[in-house]
């Protein structure tokens, strides 16, 4: 079943970009229902807009710290148009834990109105305390796939913030300089430019491994993803009766992580994100294991650097030519906010709005989730996703699957593999680990 839903999602993406030759961002709407949510989503703004509107101040709890930035820009432009709100945003995530802090806030009484949720086991954690957004106005225009992770018992809980891809981010112009004019999409081919990029001089990739989330969400999904049926193995886990001990794909996922450590840069353990990033798009090293939220960073450095996106090939096979799509996080509403109107506004503002439309494709650089927030140009969005949407328009896309792994798990799958790229354990003890992780963790 969740192989489907990869497809549905891939075609979703294909199907918002045919429909976008003749419309823009925050354009006008064709369509007669997004139109009425249009209307309704900026007649419910508006209403704190005039000067006899209770003062309301919305706490906004993020995750993306690439569009950090963007998010105060945005502030100024919706208190503008709703001089009555006031937007208090605070940003955590890169090195940070977010779901440790989100759990902190809400222990500590100082709950958010609006934050964010990955949907699935997330969900699962936080069904109690998000409100059902089922009756909204832009419910309608979210891609069916898209809805999936957020969804419990026919009712929907969050708005995609939109739709990621990743796998090996690349950089066209020091491949050149290396002799590479084949793209790996094998294992084997992706050694082979590895070596020739080091035999070139030139470092191979940047390993962002101090990061748990870059080895135990995103690097481990590799191994979930091309299994023959993802679901029944991470049951399996759930249930307690493993399923990564003498599985062939997972002992081939690891010559994918051994490749990486032996053309990594220095010291990957001691590597943040941010450092990640910059050796990357300061032309440091030629390849890092990213996706299109690095987008905003990287032309930050360098404006209009030539990259692309490769896959993370564990063998030989066709499937290893797939990178890994998925919707990254939702926004949800504290059900128990006294100013939960005011946070739906700002969500409908977002999604319906021209203004809301503009920050999620120009500014955010996001592909959107929802079919009513047209892409007119796609080289708006960055090099990046534009390779993302033609793997997507390809059917070469593989799901992410750490989102239906039990609360907590991918953190310590992550501490695991940063002991085994220490050279702390072997991958006999790294499967043991994280199976025994895994079993004590399951919701039961």
């Amino acid at each position: 079943m969740k192989k489907s839903v990869v497809t549905v999602l891939s075609a979703g993406i294909a199907l918002s970009l045919a429909a976008a030759g003749c419309s823009t961002s925050g354009g006008n709407n064709s369509s007669g229902d997004t139109g009425s949510a249009n209307n309704t989503a900026n007649s419910s703004a508006n209403s704190n807009a005039g000067g006899g509107g209770e003062k309301v101040t919305l706490n906004i709890f993020q995750f993306k710290v690439e569009i950090a930035d963007a998010m105060t820009r945005l502030k100024a432009d919706y208190e503008k148009e709703n001089p009555n709100v006031t937007l208090n945003i605070e940003t955590m995530g890169g090195g940070a834990d977010y779901s440790a802090g989100l759990k902190a806030k809400f222990a500590s009484g100082q709950e958010p109105d609006i934050f964010n949720n990955m949907g699935n086991s997330e969900l699962t954690t936080w069904i109690d305390k998000v409100e059902d957004l089922s009756d909204q106005p832009w419910v309608g225009d979210v891609l069916d796939a898209a809805k999936e992770p957020i969804t419990r018992d026919g009712k929907i809980y969050g708005m995609p913030v939109g739709i990621e891809g990743y796998g090996f981010i690349y950089n066209k112009d020091l491949f050149e300089k290396a002799g590479i004019t084949e793209l790996p999409k094998t294992l084997s081919e992706l050694e082979a430019a590895a070596k020739k990029l080091q035999d070139a001089g030139i470092t191979p990739f940047s390993n962002g491994y101090q990061e748990w989330w870059v080895l135990g969400n995103h690097n481990f999904n590799v191994a979930l993803a091309n299994q023959d049926d993802p679901a029944a193995l991470i049951q399996g886990l759930n249930e307690g009766k493993g399923g990564l001990s003498g599985n062939a794909v997972v002992d081939n996922w690891f010559k994918l992580l051994d490749l990486t450590l032996k053309y990594s840069n220095k010291n990957p353990l001691t590597t943040d994100y941010n450092t990640q990033v910059t050796l990357f798009a300061s032309g440091k090293t030629a390849m890092m294991q990213q996706g299109n939220w690095t987008q905003v960073q990287i032309d930050g450095i360098t404006k209009d650097m030539n990259i692309g996106v490769l896959p993370m090939p564990i063998d030989d096979s066709e499937k290893s030519g797939n990178i890994m799509v998925g919707v990254p996080n939702n926004w949800v509403i504290n059900k128990n906010s006294k100013n939960k109107e005011a946070a739906k506004d700002f969500l409908n503002w977002l999604a319906t709005s021209e203004t809301g439309k503009r920050y999620i494709v120009e500014e955010f650089k996001f592909i959107p989730a929802l079919k009513s927030i047209e892409v007119k140009d796609e080289k708006v969005l960055g090099a990046i996703a534009t390779d993302i949407m033609k793997y997507s328009q390809e059917g070469k896309t593989s799901g992410w699957y750490f989102s239906q792994m039990p609360d907590g798990v991918p953190q310590e799958v992550g501490a695991e593999m940063q002991a085994y790229v220490a050279g702390k354990v072997d991958k006999a003890g790294l499967i043991k680990n994280i199976e025994a992780k895994w079993k004590s963790m399951a919701v039961k």
